[in-house]
């Protein structure tokens, strides 16, 4: 459906961006279809899979393994169980078959974990402490973020209100009590304070929920990936769609927590409670990492008194969507870690783009994350597209009642990119680098 179509129905939008509110209203992106975003954001979409290949296998690991282990040094260093373990949406055996390519580990991600960037075969040990390794810490944060921001989407998401639960209680208890069976220091401790480690097992289930979320976005990345290196994507509205066709296709996905402990398997979040990928992990993710988070540490003040910092959660606005991205490379801060590993797997048409407008070598960092900023502009118009989809009318419905409630729809979505510190404003341009 093209604008003009639309406006014949309904009188242009009042809204400051009423250009976006347009173009979302003709099947458009908040991102500006142009070869150069397509190109940014698929290239980004490549680099940032590869490493995500590497984070749901671990963050799986230390949900279902490592679990409540109270000096977890090694929780970064997977076993070959989970580095071999196929995605449910990638390989011959997939459940739904996403990606064309294999199941198990990609084999750039285990080239770098073998040589890392010394490219050089050296104990897993020593990469490490080199700090030449998938940082697993952004991960991390992300899954604070989901459990700091606890209570998002509910009623509709039940995984919350769930961890609160006298079942979810009684299943962590249980596997508290075996993962402690033998040492009864740390057994009188969970009897003394209970909250303890069922906090911990909390943190533990968010583990899983999102190492099950990113299981599905990998092969996504990775399948747009190939089709633009095919020449089968051409435009940032298809790029959008494939997203969008994506989360209806396995938006039932189960989101559950299983914990294996000597061999015995604890169902802490069954299966059966039947959760699902789209309202128990995607719009909890979009809305805690995307929108929210935390201030950076070392660049912002946590003086609530002085109103540096908001006083309800729900007013946080620090996610990738309206972060600064120029002090990427300070000490602490999260997105520097996921830059720094999607340096290793850039395309090399991305490489020689950021040659070509980069302030030398050294900026790349700054220019890749905000190429990544673009990117997660365009899936989380996916995102809107589909609660659109799912919530409200076609977007060529013959009702002008249905359109305007469209139209409200997208106001109220894009109110959230009034605030100044947000990037909607300076993803129009290509000269935002």
């Amino acid at each position: 459906m093209n604008v003009t179509a639309t406006r014949t129905k309904l009188p242009p939008s009042q809204h400051q961006f009423a250009d976006i509110i347009h173009r979302l209203e003709a099947g458009g992106s908040m991102l500006p279809d142009t070869p150069e975003n397509l190109m940014q954001i698929i290239g980004l979409y490549k680099a940032y899979a590869v490493p995500m290949d590497f984070y749901w296998r671990d963050l799986l690991y230390i949900g279902e393994q490592v679990f409540l282990n109270p000096f977890p040094f090694f929780k970064y260093f997977i076993s070959d169980e989970y580095m071999d373990r196929h995605n449910h949406y990638a390989g011959d055996d997939a459940d739904l078959r996403i990606w064309r390519g294999q199941a198990d580990a990609h084999p750039e991600l285990r080239e770098f974990m073998d040589k890392g960037e010394l490219k050089m075969k050296l104990p897993r040990l020593a990469h490490h402490l080199w700090h030449d390794r998938i940082n697993m810490e952004f991960a991390e944060e992300c899954m604070r973020s989901m459990l700091w921001h606890r209570g998002m989407y509910v009623p509709v998401n039940q995984f919350d209100p769930f961890l609160d639960s006298d079942e979810y209680k009684a299943n962590a208890d249980r596997a508290i009590k075996a993962y402690f069976k033998g040492n009864p220091a740390m057994l009188a401790l969970h009897k003394a304070f209970p909250e303890l480690f069922l906090e911990q097992c909390r943190q533990s289930s968010y583990y899983a929920n999102l190492g099950l979320f990113w299981e599905v976005m990998a092969p996504v990345f990775f399948e747009m990936s190939d089709l633009y290196d095919e020449g089968k994507m051409t435009s940032v509205p298809q790029a959008m769609d494939f997203l969008v066709n994506g989360i209806f296709a396995i938006a039932g996905r189960p989101i559950y927590h299983h914990v294996y402990i000597r061999g015995e398997c604890y169902e802490i979040i069954p299966k059966s409670k039947g959760f699902t990928w789209l309202y128990e992990a995607a719009l909890p993710y979009v809305e805690a990492v995307f929108y929210r988070t935390s201030p950076f540490r070392g660049t912002k003040s946590y003086n609530a008194q002085a109103g540096q910092v908001p006083a309800d959660q729900k007013d946080f606005h620090f996610g990738v969507l309206y972060a600064d991205k120029f002090p990427v490379g300070t000490a602490g801060i999260p997105p520097t870690l996921l830059a720094q590993d999607m340096l290793h797997f850039l395309p090399q048409y991305l490489v020689d783009y950021y040659r070509e407008h980069c302030r030398g070598e050294d900026d790349m960092l700054i220019q890749l994350i905000i190429s990544f900023q673009r990117s997660m502009y365009c899936v989380t118009s996916a995102v809107i597209q589909a609660l659109r989809g799912a919530l409200l009318y076609p977007l060529d419905d013959p009702n002008p009642n249905h359109l305007k409630a469209n139209r409200a729809f997208f106001e109220s979505q894009i109110d959230r990119f009034l605030r100044p510190e947000a990037r909607i404003k300076d993803i129009q341009t290509p000269d935002y680098r």
